[in-house]
């Protein structure tokens, strides 16, 4: 599928700096999408949405399908009647980079109390009755995942064991009068959950509309493997390589590379692609199709591991002994296709990329990524610099796996630094607009900036760091950063490298003719 020139940023949701301790849905994500406006930037690119797990990495999330809580603005909550804005006193002007242990103690206890609030009055209240319709409606129609995750997040709650693995044996291995039981006694938590759930998807749909009307669009996330302690796997122990004890018999990762000497032991459970495929990929579609309702673009995260994935038997504590097992590829994406029609796909095919992942993606049709601080280090890496590119192309300045710029320029060998002044410049130790420039007057189709580097800020901004288990995805925006000299020099960059056009303008113009 091919894309509009266009160009935009990477920031999480989870990085604005909201009310609450943590980036969410309210009104600091609608004044990001107006700096975006202004700066006639027209991709906004987000991290996985879905709840996070071990380490807060919203690669490690607990479901595929649901959206996580911790993103749910609690003052849109206060505004639609399902929290009195008093009781969210004690989270005003909470700055700084997330403490997640702080926002779990302090606005995971009012996010409960808001959906039971709801829960309450919406029946019996008018102000709710359309909401309260709207949650029968959502609740019917996402019952496919909903159900078994609402019941997964209160159980996971109430055995506080961290996996569902450790279950009373009757739970985990899901036997039919031991879930009824579940649900009988939790109906009330589970309520809760599905009601969170409604917030979340109401709230992520106002700010996807609020985004198409200044026509940009939304680059989302999907990571190719689910976290272990999921509700996929517990609902889905079929579709994964798991022994008769249910637990994992190879696990996904990457051979050792640029970001560790080890390699990267992810602790994924690998899938059982026989029996997907005898299934017709129903699960992958199901997947494909939430996440097309979420964004206007999906990255797909790994995409190599589609055509062949590194696995790794699950007793090894790293990733070099593993080895390479081939993947569906070409037949899941046609399923995919037959099932959802074209599909807004970017591959994520940094890493080691064979001949036959890029074969795969060319068939494909999708559009690469390239990572313009990969570029310097050696001619080898010169497919990661602006003469090399083709149209298909995202290009990055850095990703969320890297360093900020300007922390990297700074621990750059002295050969990288000299490969940078060669390529654009001398930079007096200021990389970070050059860079931006070079990828922006690019032929890629595509030019993102991580918001830190439009900032130019250094490595404390960092987002996340591979291989490093703790101290990651926690780096929020500073207050009042996204400011009208920014947005102007953004804009000036985007029309003077043909990136501001409106990428649904034809679509309006026509939409407007058939209304007249």
């Amino acid at each position: 599928m091919e894309f509009q020139r266009s160009s935009g940023v990477l920031l999480h949701i989870s990085s604005l700096p909201s009310y609450g301790g943590i980036g969410d849905l309210g009104p600091a994500a609608h004044q990001f999408l107006a700096f975006l406006a202004a700066a006639k930037q027209h991709v906004w690119q987000v991290l996985p949405l879905s709840p996070t797990g071990y380490g807060n990495s919203p690669y490690a999330s607990s479901s595929a399908f649901a959206g996580n809580p911790s993103l749910i603005s609690l003052e849109y909550m206060s505004d639609w009647g399902w929290i009195d804005g008093e009781r969210l006193a004690g989270l005003a002007g909470r700055s700084g980079n997330v403490d997640f242990d702080d926002v779990e103690a302090r606005k995971f206890p009012l996010l409960y109390e808001a959906a039971a609030n709801f829960l309450d009055r919406g029946p019996h209240d008018p102000k709710l009755a359309a909401q309260w319709q709207q949650f029968q409606e959502f609740c019917s129609a996402e019952a496919g995942w909903l159900t078994d995750y609402a019941l997964y997040a209160v159980l996971r709650s109430e055995f506080n064991t961290g996996a569902w693995t450790t279950w009373p044996e009757p739970i985990r291995r899901r036997r039919p009068e031991a879930l009824a039981k579940a649900a009988a006694n939790h109906g009330r938590a589970l309520a809760q959950e599905q009601a969170l759930q409604f917030a979340f998807s109401t709230q992520w749909d106002d700010l996807r509309k609020a985004a198409a009307r200044s026509a940009i669009r939304i680059m989302g996330d999907v990571a190719i493997f689910v976290n272990m302690d999921s509700a996929d796997v517990w609902v889905h122990p079929d579709l994964f390589e798991l022994d008769e004890d249910l637990k994992p018999i190879s696990i996904a990762g990457v051979p050792p590379d640029y970001f560790s000497p080890t390699g990267q032991r992810w602790g994924n459970p690998l899938y059982r692609w026989e029996v997907l495929a005898a299934q017709g990929f129903g699960w992958w579609i199901d997947r494909i199709r939430r996440s097309c309702w979420l964004y206007d673009i999906v990255r797909l995260d790994h995409f190599r591991g589609f055509e062949a994935y590194w696995s790794i038997p699950a007793e090894e504590e790293t990733a070099v002994n593993g080895e390479w097992v081939k993947a569906p590829g070409l037949e899941l994406f046609r399923a995919l296709e037959a099932a959802l029609g074209p599909l807004p796909l970017v591959a994520e095919d940094l890493g080691l990329i064979t001949p036959e992942v890029e074969a795969l993606r060319l068939e494909l049709g999708m559009p690469g990524m390239k990572v313009l601080q990969f570029g310097f280090n050696s001619k080898g890496a010169h497919i990661h610099l602006p003469h090399r590119f083709t149209t298909d192309t995202v290009a990055y300045t850095g990703t969320h796996d890297n360093d900020t710029t300007h922390g990297w320029w700074n621990a750059a060998t002295k050969q990288e630094q000299k490969a940078v002044e060669a390529y654009v410049g001398k930079v007096a130790s200021r990389p970070v607009r050059p860079l931006i420039r070079a990828i922006a007057s690019s032929v890629a189709e595509i030019a993102i900036a991580p918001a830190q580097d439009l900032l130019e800020l250094g490595s404390e901004a960092r987002m996340n760091t591979p291989s490093v288990a703790s101290g990651n995805w926690s780096w929020r925006a500073p207050e009042q950063c996204w400011t009208t000299d920014l947005a102007t020099r953004l804009a000036a960059l985007a029309e003077v490298t043909d990136r501001d056009d409106d990428p649904l303008g034809e679509e309006k113009e026509e939409q407007e003719k058939t209304e007249q």
